[in-house]
């Protein structure tokens, strides 16, 4: 389950640096790509099931020390930026903690097989009287 926004807020760092892109003269002078950094291993909201999940599925986003990057520079606000990544944040914890219900096979019931070996059968009759008949010699 993940917390609040502002708990999650607590826990995070933010790191800041000059992005590409648009803005012109901008971009050389001011910091507005943002890199939020959240170590998942001292996370104080995950219970252990839930930091195993977390490592297991984001294993490829991690670094060698088990922190989560989650970088924004799209706009030319930091502040922008940083709600941004907040965002992503968030949701990539939110798919990465969601566990999919464990599928119950079911035995098609005799009554519904025969009703459906019925239909075919009145169509296939149907679509034969539609032809023209044959000469049988």
């Amino acid at each position: 389950m993940l917390p609040d926004k502002e708990i999650l807020l607590k826990s995070v760092a933010f790191k800041t640096s000059r992005s590409g892109g648009k803005g012109g003269q901008n971009v050389n002078k001011v910091s507005s790509k943002v890199e939020l950094i959240l170590h998942i291993a001292s996370a104080p909201f995950f219970s252990g099931t839930e930091k195993a999940l977390l490592l297991e599925r984001l294993a490829n986003r991690l670094d060698q020390e088990g922190n989560l990057h989650v970088v924004s520079q799209e706009d030319r606000s930091q502040l922008v930026n940083k709600e941004q990544a907040v965002l992503k944040l968030i949701r990539l914890l939110t798919s990465s903690l969601h566990v999919n219900k464990i599928r119950k096979q079911v035995k098609v019931p005799r009554s519904v097989i025969l009703k459906r070996k019925s239909d075919k059968k009145s169509i296939s009759l149907k679509k034969e009287s539609r032809k023209k008949p044959g000469l049988d010699y």
